[in-house]
């Protein structure tokens, strides 16, 4: 009688022993695919993240345009003053243009760079055509003449130079 247990037994325990191998594996399936999940989630929050830093950077970089905008100006027209003084050789005078020196050194610390212009060809990029002029020594789309200096910061035009060009 005790045998006639044990075969009862036994295949309810094999049944057992079968369903609880089954949920074992239904269990790794979905650790797997829990953790290939959270694996692509971490990876997609990292690269959000580096996303952000670089945002933030360029944002910090270009944050000083408007104000470089309304110094540049000033800066004009210290070229102007110099223009007009380049004769007198006062102490007043190259206070003056000492002074000048110290706003583009301060704009040159900024990542402000000057457009060069003159002889350059005419690109709409970078210039800004206010008039057109008719040479025959010289090739079209030749500037010759720089009316004001144009800035790039960081490598990015915040104001193009204003030029004459030749027809």
């Amino acid at each position: 009688m005790s045998e006639d247990l044990k075969k009862k037994s036994a295949p309810e325990g094999q049944d057992s022993l079968n369903e609880i191998r089954r949920q074992l594996e239904e269990c790794q399936k979905k650790r797997d695919e829990y953790l290939a999940g959270w694996q692509r989630a971490r990876a997609d929050f990292l690269n959000y993240k580096k996303d952000e830093m670089e945002r933030m950077a360029e944002l910090v970089k270009f944050a000083n345009v408007e104000l470089i905008l309304k110094i540049l100006p000033v800066l004009d027209n210290f070229y102007e003053a110099e223009k007009k003084l380049k004769s007198a050789e006062t102490e007043d005078v190259k206070g003056l243009l000492q002074i000048r020196v110290q706003f583009e050194d301060f704009f040159k610390r900024q990542g402000v760079e000057e457009i060069k212009s003159l002889g350059e060809k005419f690109d709409p990029n970078f210039h800004e055509a206010v008039e057109q002029v008719e040479l025959k020594d010289k090739e079209p789309g030749t500037i010759i003449e720089e009316i004001q200096k144009g800035y790039t910061l960081q490598g990015k035009v915040i104001r193009p130079a204003k030029v004459k060009i030749v027809k």
